[in-house]
């Protein structure tokens, strides 16, 4: 049998991030991939120049119309724009009772490029996280989320991944990518137990889209029927051997993408 799962996020035209990875993740679980965009983004792998959104009513519209003819085992939320966007992805959602949802809270690019406006931090942390089963943020942005500094160890990881599931998400998966160290250590934390997930940091400038593709393998082992803390897990293994390909790929003059045909 092959699964579904729809991704809602923005496009990056060079393919590394965004709908065109998440769509390359799907495949290479053999998921079927469909999207619903919320933003046009102007970029490459040196940064981004543009966005352009649509409507929040058509972005909704996107969502009715797949989950009104398809089957959809999985959603993976991605960017998200503004706070009209959020608001209608939450409540359409709700509407047409989506299960195994996936939100990487988006926020800035790799460049340092701000992918989520100031004024939809709330709308985010109010309406979106509550409906997600696994929430799957970066150090930066849990501690965003939170208002809090930044975690600069593993207590500080679990402390805040607590403090998210406080916000409603059922499972947290917070990356530890951004520590300094030759570890690079994640947290998955669900209401029973929390589960270390190790790698060793691979040295690769390389790395543009980890977030989109890890949560998109996420959601595609979701779709498929996996747990899900053996779908954090597979996915784990799946994005250190992405990274680990990268630099097998001549794709720009910046951080490039990696490499997600496994």
């Amino acid at each position: 049998m092959i699964y579904n799962a729809l991704s809602i996020a923005g496009s990056d035209p060079s393919g590394g991030a965004g709908i065109q990875a998440d769509l390359k993740v799907f495949s290479a679980h053999n998921v079927y991939g469909m999207a619903a965009i919320t933003a046009l983004t102007a970029q490459n792998t040196t940064g981004v120049s543009a966005i352009h959104t649509p409507s929040a009513d058509f972005v909704a519209e996107q969502i009715r119309m797949v989950f009104a003819d398809i089957r959809v085992d999985a959603v993976k939320i991605g960017m998200i724009a503004n706070a009209e966007i959020a608001e209608a992805v939450a409540s359409t959602l709700n509407e047409v009772k989506a299960t195994n949802i996936v939100l990487d809270p988006v926020m800035i690019a790799k460049g340092g490029a701000p992918l989520l406006a100031e004024e939809a931090m709330g709308c985010m942390r109010d309406m979106l996280v509550p409906i997600a089963d696994i929430l799957t943020p970066n150090l930066p942005e849990a501690a965003a989320l939170l208002g809090e500094a930044e975690a600069e160890n593993r207590e500080d990881m679990r402390r805040q991944a607590k403090a998210l599931q406080g916000l409603g998400a059922r499972n947290i998966y917070l990356k530890g990518g951004h520590f300094t160290s030759d570890e690079s250590p994640d947290l998955m934390l669900t209401p029973q137990a929390e589960h270390w997930l190790e790698s060793r940091r691979i040295d690769t400038k390389n790395t543009h889209g980890t977030g989109c593709s890890l949560s998109a393998s996420i959601a595609a082992n979701r779709a498929a029927g996996a747990s899900e803390i053996d779908a954090a897990q597979a996915a784990k293994s799946y994005i250190t051997n992405a990274i680990a390909g990268a630099d097998r790929l001549q794709v720009g003059h910046g951080h490039g993408p990696v490499y997600h045909f496994l």
